[in-house]
């Protein structure tokens, strides 16, 4: 959005609501340490480590290939913004109840 707007308090306003989405990612640990089984909460982590990283490996490899091969970042940006999304739809819809899972040890 705030490649559309000319006004510079509305580029810091767009801006400073990105940046609280970025800081909300963090909330993702939480959710974490509250659902996990208390036996596997450090392979619970490290899949959740595993996943944010190989999303940091594979976005850049398809922000390029997209800038590349359009020359624009309008497809590179409808990706970012798609992504996130998906994922705060996953947040309302697949999720549920937040309740720690339980295993037979």
């Amino acid at each position: 959005l705030a490649n559309f707007v000319d006004s510079n308090a509305a580029v810091i306003g767009i801006m400073s609501v990105a940046f609280f989405g970025q800081g909300m990612v963090n909330l993702g640990w939480t959710l974490i340490s509250d659902v996990a089984p208390k036996q596997m909460i450090g392979l619970t982590g490290g899949v959740f480590n595993f996943c944010a990283n190989l999303a940091g490996i594979v976005t850049p490899l398809v922000v390029g290939f997209v800038v590349g091969a359009t020359g624009s970042f309008y497809g590179a940006l409808a990706y970012i913004a798609t992504l996130g999304l998906v994922g705060a739809a996953a947040y309302v819809f697949i999720v549920g109840e937040v309740k720690r899972v339980e295993i037979d040890a």
